[in-house]
C-alpha cells in the first residue's frame, strides 16, 4: 500500500508540468505483443513484479480478453520514468489489434499525442498495422517504431548477424513507406522513423529486453552482442544489460511530443472553432488556468461509482464538485470524482490539469466524443470518426420475460460504454435490434451482457428489416366492420416525396399550428384542401379526412387512426414498417349507437380497408441500402470492386489520393453479411472501409417472392402471399 501511495504522490507532483508530460498509445495489429509490452513497461515502472513481465498481460484485465487472449478494451495506465536524471510522466493506452475493435483505437487516438507502433520481427507490417498507422496519422499522433519478436529472427529462422540487419531495415522501409503515402507533408516534416536518430526500437517484449541506437551508446552493446545472446539463449544476462523498459520510455521521451508542443498543431486538426478566441488559444498551450475543454474518448462503469468518462484534457483542470457543460445536454454536470488509472484500478486525486488523461464521474449525460467544458456555448470537438461502422444486425430477446425491464436498461448501458455499437429498440416490430462492427463484436457485447449485467438473452443470427410502400394508386376501398354497422371508403396512394422529405427532417409535425403546417404542405406540392385535411403523421406515412359533415366522426376518428397505425407497423404483405404511404378517408357510415361503434368494430374495419387498398396498389418491398466507402491500395483495387460488384453493389465514384484508391459505393445491407471477412479475404486484409446508410431502394422483383416468403416464415406467417380479398369483408 506504501508503494502505491508513493507512485500516486509522483504522478501527482508531475501532472501540473505538461512539459513533463508523453500521452502515447500502443497500437499494432492483433498477436504483434502490445500487451506484453505494456507489461514491461509498468514492471520498469515498479508497478507489476519483473518475473511476471511479459505473462501477466495486467492490461488484459477482462476475464473474455485473458480467455481469448486477445485486448478487447483500451486500458489506461499512468506511470513515472526517469530519463537524465529527471522524472517524467507518461499516461499510457494499450488498445485492442482486431478489427472489429478498431473504433476503440479510434477513440484513444484522440487522447495521445504518440503512438508506439509494434511490429512483428517475422510478420512485418500486416493489415492492421496499416489501418493503427493511419487513424495515428489522421488524428496528428506522431509514431515511433518498435520491432518485436527479434529473437524468433535468430532462433525460428536461423538468421545470420547480417541478414538480421537488412530483414530489419527492409521493415523499416516499408513502415516509412506507408507513412509518406498516408501523409507526405509530416513525413517531410520529420515524422518517418529512422534507427540511426533513435526512433526505432528492436526487442523482445517476452524476454524484457531491448536495444536502440541510443542505448548502443548508452550500454556498450552492439548488434553482434545482441546477436550471440540470443544465440546462446541467455536472454536474462540481455534484459539486465539492456532493459526493454528503458529503451522504450526513453525513446519515448525523446522523441515523442509533451502535450504543450503537440497541442499547437493537434487543437486545429480536431476542432473547428475560432484559434484566435480565448478557449483557441488556452488551449493551443494546454493553460491549466484556463477554461476547461476535456475530450470523452471512453465510457466505463464501475460498479461502485456508476459511470466513468476517461478522456483528454486539452485546457482548464478538472476538481470534484465542479459544475460544467456537456455538450447536447442542457442542464450542467457536476463532477463527482476525477482520477488517473493504474491499469484496471482508479486512483482518486484532488484535481488534473490540462494535458493529462483523466478519469471523471458524474458527468451522467456524457457520450463519447462528448466535449466537456466550464465555458457555455463553446464549439465542441469534431466528432470521432471511426474506421469503420456497425453493418451486422441481430435481434436480442431476453430468455426470462421477467428480465425484460432490466434487459431495456442494459441495452442503453452498452450502446453508451462502446459507440461503435448502434441499439435501436424496435417498437414496431418489437425486437431489441443491436447493430455492430462484426461477429466477433456483437458475440463479445452478448457475453457481456450476460456474464456482467447478469440478464440472459437469446440472439437471432443477422437480419435485415425491409420496409413496406406502394407504387400505385387504388380505391375507394370499403372496409366494414364485423357487426355490418359501419363503413369505411379509403383511397392510398405514394405520398409525395417532398412532403417525406419534410417529415423525415422533422420540420413538420401534428404539434405545429395548423397554419404553419399547410403553408409548408402546400409549398412541398399538396393542394390546399389536402394540406387543410392531413389528421395523422406516423413515420412517413400520413392520413388526411377528405370527408365533410358526417355525424359521429369527430369522436370516433381516433380509433379509426388506431386501425391505420396498426398497419403502418406492420403492413399486409410481410408485416414489415411501412413508409411513404397516403391514406384518404373520402367517406364513413358510422351507426348512431357508440355501443355499435367502439374498438372492437371501427379498429378493424380501418385497418382492413388499407390493407385491402395497398394489396391493390402494388404494395412492394424496398430494401435497406449502405454507401460503402472502401480505402484501397491500388494494387488492391480489383478484388475491391469486384467484391462490390458480386453483392448487387454499385461503383459510384472512385478517385486515387498517394498510393491509395479511395471507392465509393452502394449495397444492400443484406448483401453485406459477411463483408467483412470477404474484402479482408480480397484486398489481403488492406482495405479500410465504412459504411453509412443510404436509405431505401425497391427490392427487384426477381427476389420479390423469395424475400417476402422468407419474411412471412421468420414471423410465423402463412407463406402463400396475401391477396387484397383477404382482408375485405364479405
Amino acid at each position: 500500500m506504501g508503494r502505491r501511495k508513493k507512485m500516486v504522490e509522483r504522478v501527482t507532483a508531475l501532472m501540473s508540468d505538461p512539459v513533463m508530460i508523453r500521452n502515447i498509445g500502443i497500437v499494432a495489429h492483433i498477436d504483434h505483443g502490445k500487451t506484453t509490452l505494456s507489461d514491461n513497461l509498468l514492471a520498469g515502472a515498479g508497478m507489476i513484479s519483473k518475473e511476471l513481465a511479459g505473462r501477466q498481460l495486467f492490461m488484459d484485465s477482462d476475464a473474455e480478453e485473458q480467455e481469448r487472449g486477445i485486448t478487447i478494451d483500451s486500458a489506461n495506465v499512468s506511470m513515472v520514468h526517469e530519463y537524465e536524471d529527471k522524472e517524467y510522466l507518461i499516461n499510457l493506452i494499450d488498445t485492442p489489434g482486431h478489427v472489429d475493435f478498431g473504433g476503440d483505437v479510434t477513440r484513444a487516438m484522440r487522447a495521445v499525442d504518440g503512438a508506439v507502433v509494434v511490429i512483428d520481427a517475422v510478420e512485418g507490417t500486416m493489415p492492421q498495422t496499416e489501418t493503427v498507422l493511419r487513424q495515428a496519422l489522421k488524428e496528428h499522433v506522431r509514431p515511433v517504431l518498435f520491432i518485436n519478436k527479434v529473437d524468433r529472427l535468430i532462433n525460428e529462422l536461423q538468421v545470420d548477424d547480417q541478414e538480421m540487419q537488412i530483414r530489419l531495415g527492409k521493415l523499416i522501409d516499408h513502415v516509412n513507406k506507408l507513412i509518406k503515402g498516408m501523409n507526405e507533408e509530416r513525413y517531410n516534416a520529420g515524422w518517418k522513423v529512422n534507427a540511426a536518430e533513435g526512433t526505432v526500437a528492436f526487442g523482445s517484449a517476452l524476454y524484457n529486453w531491448a536495444i536502440s541506437v541510443p542505448m548502443m551508446k548508452k550500454t556498450g552493446v552492439s548488434f553482434s552482442d545482441v546477436f550471440n545472446y540470443c544465440r546462446e539463449e541467455d536472454m536474462k544476462a540481455l534484459a539486465e544489460k539492456c532493459p526493454l523498459h528503458e529503451a522504450v520510455n526513453d525513446m519515448v521521451i525523446r522523441f515523442l511530443p509533451s502535450p504543450i508542443d503537440a497541442q499547437k498543431g493537434r487543437v486545429g486538426a480536431i476542432w473547428h472553432g475560432d484559434r484566435e478566441s480565448g478557449i483557441g488559444k488556452q488551449m493551443s498551450v494546454a493553460d491549466a488556468t484556463g477554461d476547461v475543454a476535456f475530450m470523452v474518448t471512453d465510457i466505463t462503469m464501475d460498479p461502485h461509482a456508476g459511470e466513468v468518462s476517461t478522456g483528454r484534457l486539452f485546457s482548464g483542470s478538472l476538481s470534484r464538485g465542479m459544475e460544467v457543460y456537456v455538450s447536447g445536454a442542457s442542464k450542467t454536470n457536476r463532477i463527482q470524482q476525477v482520477g488517473v488509472f493504474m491499469g484496471p484500478e482508479r486512483l482518486e486525486v484532488d484535481a488534473i490539469p490540462a494535458g493529462n488523461i483523466a478519469a471523471v464521474t458524474g458527468l451522467r449525460d456524457a457520450f463519447v466524443g462528448a466535449t466537456v467544458t466550464t465555458l457555455e456555448g463553446m464549439e465542441p470537438f469534431e466528432s470521432i470518426k471511426h474506421a469503420s461502422e456497425p453493418v451486422v444486425t441481430v435481434a436480442v430477446e431476453a430468455k426470462h420475460m421477467k428480465d425484460l425491464p432490466k434487459l431495456v436498461e442494459v441495452l442503453r448501458q452498452v450502446a453508451k460504454e462502446d459507440p461503435t455499437l448502434k441499439i435501436t429498440l424496435d417498437e414496431e416490430t418489437g425486437e431489441h435490434l443491436m447493430a455492430g462492427m462484426g461477429e466477433l463484436h456483437l458475440e463479445v457485447i452478448a457475453h457481456r451482457i450476460e456474464r456482467d449485467k447478469g440478464v440472459e438473452i437469446t440472439t437471432t443470427p443477422p437480419l435485415v428489416v425491409y420496409r413496406e410502400t406502394i407504387v400505385g394508386t387504388a380505391g375507394p376501398v370499403e372496409g366494414k366492420s364485423p357487426n355490418r354497422h359501419n363503413r369505411f371508403y379509403v383511397i392510398v396512394e405514394p405520398l409525395e416525396p417532398e412532403v417525406r422529405e419534410l417529415i423525415r427532417n422533422d420540420e413538420i409535425s401534428m404539434r405545429m399550428p395548423e397554419v404553419e403546417r399547410r403553408e409548408k404542405l402546400m409549398a412541398a406540392g399538396l393542394n390546399k384542401d389536402e394540406a387543410k385535411k392531413i389528421v395523422n403523421i406516423f413515420e412517413s406515412n400520413a392520413y388526411f379526412d377528405m370527408t365533410k359533415g358526417i355525424q359521429y366522426l369527430n369522436e370516433t376518428m381516433e380509433l379509426i387512426l388506431e386501425g391505420f397505425t396498426e398497419v403502418m407497423k406492420a403492413g399486409p404483405l410481410s408485416k414489415e414498417p411501412c413508409m411513404g404511404v397516403k391514406v384518404k378517408l373520402m367517406d364513413a357510415k358510422l351507426h348512431e349507437d357508440a355501443v355499435h361503434r367502439g374498438p372492437a368494430q371501427v379498429i378493424p374495419a380501418s385497418r382492413q380497408a388499407i390493407q385491402a387498398a395497398m394489396l391493390m396498389a402494388d404494395d412492394t418491398l424496398f430494401e435497406p441500402y449502405q454507401k460503402v466507402f472502401i480505402q484501397v491500395p491500388q494494387e488492391q483495387m480489383g478484388g475491391a470492386t469486384k467484391e462490390i460488384q458480386g453483392r448487387r453493389g454499385v461503383i459510384i465514384d472512385m478517385t486515387s489520393e498517394g498510393d491509395t484508391t479511395i471507392i465509393e459505393s452502394k449495397a444492400p445491407v443484406s448483401e453485406l453479411f459477411g463483408f467483412a471477412g470477404d474484402i479482408r479475404s480480397a484486398t489481403e486484409g488492406r482495405a479500410m472501409w465504412s459504411t453509412e446508410f443510404a436509405g431505401f431502394e425497391p427490392l427487384p422483383m426477381s427476389l420479390m417472392a423469395e424475400v417476402v416468403t422468407g419474411i412471412r416464415k421468420r414471423k410465423g406467417l402463412k407463406a402463400a402471399l396475401p391477396q387484397a380479398e383477404d382482408f375485405m369483408s364479405l
